[in-house]
């Protein structure tokens, strides 16, 4: 059953959660999204400041926080189901958390990055199993940018029997941007679809923003964003 989806490119902004939901709201406004909308990695805290912290521990709250909630909001207004970024803390320990909201509030699935980036000292590798969850009919499931190095070793049985592998990144890059080079043949090897959404070029400017990307099943690029451009829509069709 095909799946529409929408990738939206949210500006790289550090500590504005409502700053960044409004802008998120706003950019739908004006154009809806499909049955799905994909955000990037630390979307609503920012990923690094413009001092070049990438502490994110002054934003980390319970699950059930105001993330949480702005994620709720997004998927109410808009209609659809919201994949976002949550810093969480469980007692003593942070997380970089991606969830999956429904138009209900209904939290679908909720999963912990397993392998925090070097400069993510304040994050605790995840603890939890890659999901496995029904959208639109297809079979999805969740990583998050450094876990790409991975996830052919670790979540191999999870991604042959899933349709899509929603990524989403903040991601950095010294020389070239390396991501359809590991992303097509993951998604050739296990057969699916793959959509990545990637922090916008913002405040303040990193190499590698931008460039959101979804690939076919064959490892083909569907689509990409341009400097021109912070949004995709497309349906995901596997027949």
């Amino acid at each position: 059953m095909p799946l529409s989806v929408t990738v939206l490119e949210v500006p790289a902004r550090f500590g504005a959660i409502e700053e960044q939901a409004r802008w998120i709201d706003d950019a739908l406004a004006r154009t809806p999204p499909g049955e799905v909308l994909v955000l990037p990695e630390s979307a609503l805290t920012g990923y690094v400041s413009a001092t070049g912290s990438f502490d994110l521990t002054p934003f980390a709250e319970p699950f059930e926080g105001r993330q949480l909630e702005a994620l709720r909001r997004i998927a109410e207004r808009a209609h659809t189901t919201v994949i976002g970024p949550i810093v969480e803390r469980d007692g003593a320990r942070c997380f970089n958390t991606e969830a999956v909201v429904a138009p209900d509030g209904a939290v679908l699935a909720r999963y912990r990055k397993r392998h925090p980036w070097f400069p993510e000292l304040w994050a605790t590798p995840g603890d939890l199993p890659f999901p496995r969850l029904q959208l639109g009919g297809l079979a999805c499931t969740l990583a998050v940018c450094f876990d790409v190095h991975f996830l052919a070793e670790e979540a191999a049985d999870v991604l042959r029997q899933c349709d899509v592998l929603f990524f989403c990144s903040a991601w950095v890059d010294e020389e070239y941007d390396a991501r359809p080079d590991r992303l097509g043949p993951l998604a050739t090897e296990f057969g699916l679809f793959i959509v990545n959404a990637n922090w916008g070029p913002g405040a303040p400017p990193v190499r590698g923003q931008g460039g959101s990307l979804v690939m076919s099943p064959a490892g083909k690029m569907l689509a990409r964003t341009s400097a021109r451009t912070h949004r995709l829509d497309l349906t995901l069709d596997p027949t």
